[in-house]
């Protein structure tokens, strides 16, 4: 095996003609303004990545390419012109640069091999279904942390993972589509080659594709619902934003930035992004004179500390963004015992108090599945009043007004099988200066 150049497949990788992602960008004027599938952001820029790669990338998927909204692929025949890509190549990459079976260890398998010998890809699979092959991710992690410790062994394109169909949507599928294992699985291997992304709108997903689609010898887990979300940033503030891995969402909060926030509200994922800032508008609304601070993350692995991850911010940033004492509910994606790990060892870790999914749910509405796992905006507005660092008037009515909220939107649900206007059709208000 050792005489086959394919073993050792660095050696014949051929960079990837990777169009510009910004030409796929959405409009986005203000936050939230627009509400997008942002899965077909990535659809639309692979398609193009098979006009101009016809023969080294392709796209792994267990029967979901439809279904996760990146079918945009399907259509690379059109983007093709015959001075460009021969006719043998058009039928090549219309009929098979798409790999679809319903076997996800197969399609694991399958872009471990490709991306091995030196050609690029993504495997994209309902989230819950990941945990079929998530074996194999460990240990194609194990495998690239070894051979980078061999100097003749050649970089090779990373493994790209591509999680949709998430937890907090469960209208018709029963228990079945829930399960963000794969994430805590990631965050528990190797983890100098882990790395774990939650863009909250499409224009970070495409800054985020370009990333990994660039990278070598990692293994990058992207995590984002196909279904309809807001769009939070334009693309220039995306990339800043993706670039950064978190940072502060100024326009979310009423936190001045001259003086530490009375509590922070922070967010991994893009349906607990909404939550989250659906919550702080209830305070600016409801409690205005307390200081909220809202910060999102993008990059996962910009938790923990420097020493640990090479992705970790220093202590300064870290405390820039979090402070190094004032408490944080953090609404997560995944299970709550992921961001206490990450956080250990930073200023009293202690004062996160997480908010994620905990096994909670059923056929059931959108909203309802964020309600069971504690994870709405009615719970986080109680906890952010129950952990600032002073309580303000008013606060004992606002609590009072999310518990009637609460059971509204029980009484609703089971009378309409829908979810309240003022929740589904939620929009973010503006704060006008006197």
């Amino acid at each position: 095996m050792s005489a086959s150049p394919h073993s050792n497949g660095g050696v014949l990788t051929t960079e990837l003609d990777i169009p510009d992602f910004r030409d796929f960008a959405r409009d986005v004027p203000s936050p939230a303004s627009t509400r997008e599938e942002s899965t077909r952001a990535i659809g639309e820029m692979m398609r193009e990545l098979y006009v101009r790669n016809p023969t080294t990338f392709r796209l792994f998927s267990p029967d979901e390419t439809n279904s996760n909204r990146v079918g945009a692929v399907f259509d690379v025949s059109e983007r093709m012109t015959a001075e460009r890509i021969t006719d043998d190549d058009v039928k090549l990459s219309h009929d098979g640069r798409v790999m679809e079976v319903l076997s996800e260890h197969s399609c694991h398998g399958w872009l471990e091999g490709y991306t091995l010998t030196g050609r690029h890809g993504l495997f994209a699979t309902y989230e819950a279904f990941a945990m079929v092959s998530a074996s194999m991710t460990v240990q194609h992690s194990k495998w690239l942390q070894e051979a980078n410790k061999l100097d003749w062994r050649a970089d090779v394109p990373s493994l790209n993972i591509l999680l949709t169909s998430t937890a907090w949507r469960n209208d018709h599928n029963g228990f079945s589509h829930q399960g963000p294992g794969l994430i805590q699985t990631v965050l528990n291997a190797r983890g100098d080659v882990s790395r774990i992304y939650l863009p909250p709108d499409a224009n970070c997903l495409l800054s985020v594709a370009d990333h990994c689609f660039r990278s070598k010898n990692y293994v990058n887990l992207i995590v984002i619902d196909k279904q309809p979300q807001p769009q939070w940033l334009s693309m220039d503030e995306a990339v800043a934003h993706c670039a950064a891995g978190a940072g502060i969402w100024e326009w979310a909060g009423t936190d001045d930035g001259d003086r530490d926030p009375d509590v922070v509200l922070a967010c991994a994922g893009d349906v607990v992004t909404m939550e989250v800032v659906a919550a702080a508008q209830i305070l600016r609304e409801k409690l205005p004179q307390l200081r909220v601070r809202v910060v999102n993350v993008v990059d996962l692995m910009t938790l923990p500390r420097a020493r640990s991850h090479p992705h970790g911010m220093d202590d300064v940033r870290f405390g820039e963004l979090f402070t190094d004492h004032v408490d944080v509910v953090f609404a997560f994606h995944g299970y709550h015992g992921a961001i206490h790990q990450l956080v250990h060892g930073r200023p009293d870790a202690d004062r996160f108090h997480v908010r994620g999914f905990s096994e909670e749910g059923t056929t059931t509405t959108p909203f309802d599945m964020v309600v069971r796992n504690g994870v709405d905006r009615y719970h986080l507005v109680m906890d952010a009043i129950n952990n600032a660092g002073r309580q303000v008037r008013g606060s004992s009515e606002v609590k009072a007004w999310c518990e009637e909220q609460l059971s509204a939107h029980q009484d609703y649900i089971v009378e309409h099988l829908e979810d309240m206007p003022e929740v589904r059709d939620w929009v973010l208000t503006t704060v006008v200066e006197d």
